[in-house]
């Protein structure tokens, strides 16, 4: 028997529905897919990401105040102090805005003028031993002190500063609870207007007028008030999150576990640990191995490629102010600098941040070359040359639905 004829352009129609079908299957990016079962070594190793593995931070002996309550109070209030500025229009919250995690949402900090790299969040930074995108300071009280005296961001000098603060007296009162009575700053030949070493030439001649005992007296004053300033920032410390209680959850035996989060998070979790090796740089409980990377970002439109750690390690170990200067408590609390990596490989590293404070705080990488969080995942996949040193990160190839997953697991990082 033969076949009944078909209907012009029959064919063409199935044809097309098919390919349409195809078509849509490939660019879906969310196929059904199920997630692996935990294994023992992965649950151990979630066991090790999740804030509940997060040690007590432990005092920083370099600095006697770290976890004095009083300096907490007087670093608090130095932290918002606008007078801290050259234009009295810039304090460390200019930058390190609370409700943005501490970031300001640039590509580039705005001070008195535009700082050289992106604002890194200071939430959990007191657990890390360098600061810095380059590592250049070696405590967060050395970091502290810093950004006084840089002219792009408060463009002022420690004489101007301290000067501030012991003649002030409720300033004054809040200095001596914590450090002991404060010196008289106001005989103008010996302690000038405007004194510091380096930052232009007249206060740099003027600090070198003074005698040495009077410039370490000075000194000391300076570097109290980046110890309160820090002691204030060790207590922004990091807030549980979707993941962390998705953590506890499967640990725990809860049957809660799989309304934390969803099919598509889990599966990003599983690729984060595994095939796109996030947690080789992004580990512990902070997801960050507080160590220094060059993964191939591209250098800022219009500049030289960033040489990062192999210039910051350098300053970290000049600095007047490092752990094993006379003004650290403890000198025998050193070991990070003194068995400091200085070879080449350090060209273009920069310092792993901090995954638990991601969102809100774009655009990513050092100088903000990265305006979203899919430019960065798709940045490590592609792994491309490094423009100085070498890039350390391996293509991916992950594809376009696998690093959507990633993303997906990134947001259930957001603070609850």
């Amino acid at each position: 028997m033969s076949e009944p004829p078909r209907k012009p352009g029959a064919t063409k129609v199935v044809l097309f529905s098919v390919l349409l079908g195809v078509v849509a299957f490939l660019l879906w990016p969310y196929r059904p897919v199920s997630p692996a079962p935990w294994t023992d070594d992965m649950l151990a190793e979630l066991r090790s990401l999740s804030l509940s593995a997060l040690e007590p931070l432990q005092p920083d002996t370099t600095s006697s105040v770290s976890s004095n309550p009083d300096a907490v109070i007087l670093g608090n209030r130095l932290f918002f102090d606008v007078r801290l500025s050259a234009n009295k229009q810039v304090s460390c919250a200019t930058c390190h805005q609370p409700d943005r995690h501490f970031t300001d949402g640039l590509a580039r900090g705005e001070g008195v003028g535009t700082s050289k790299r992106n604002t890194r969040s200071i939430v959990g930074v007191a657990y890390s031993p360098w600061l810095y995108w380059d590592g250049r300071r070696d405590s967060l009280w050395a970091q502290a002190l810093s950004p006084l005296e840089d002219a792009n961001e408060h463009g002022t000098n420690r004489m101007q500063v301290v000067r501030l603060v012991t003649t002030e007296d409720a300033y004054r009162a809040s200095y001596e609870s914590v450090f002991g009575n404060a010196p008289d700053f106001s005989e103008r030949q010996r302690f000038p207007e405007d004194a510091a070493p380096g930052i232009n030439n007249d206060w740099t001649a003027a600090w070198e007028s003074m005698s040495e005992a009077d410039r370490t007296e000075v000194n000391r004053v300076f570097t109290n008030l980046g110890k309160a300033i820090a002691a204030y920032e060790s207590t922004l410390l990091p807030e549980p999150t979707r993941f962390d209680q998705y953590v506890d959850a499967l640990l725990g035996g809860s049957p809660d576990a799989d309304d934390l989060m969803s099919k598509d998070e889990v599966l990003g979790l599983q690729l984060f640990m595994a095939d796109a090796r996030c947690t080789e740089c992004h580990n512990g409980p902070l997801l960050t191995n507080h160590e220094f990377h060059n993964t191939g970002i591209m250098a800022a439109p219009g500049e030289f490629p960033d040489r990062g750690r192999i210039d910051g390690v350098r300053e970290a170990l000049d600095s007047e102010f490092n752990c094993l200067s006379g003004y650290s408590d403890d000198v025998n609390a050193c070991d990070e600098l003194r068995f400091v990596r200085t070879g080449e490989e350090l060209i273009g590293a920069t310092r792993t941040p901090s995954l638990r404070n991601l969102f809100d705080t774009e655009p990513y990488s050092s100088k903000g070359q990265n305006a979203t969080l899919m430019d960065v995942l798709t940045h490590y996949n592609e792994a491309p040359d490094a423009m100085i040193g070498h890039n350390e990160a391996e293509e991916l190839k992950l594809s376009r639905a696998e690093l959507k997953r990633v993303q997906a697991f990134l947001e259930t990082l957001r603070p609850l």
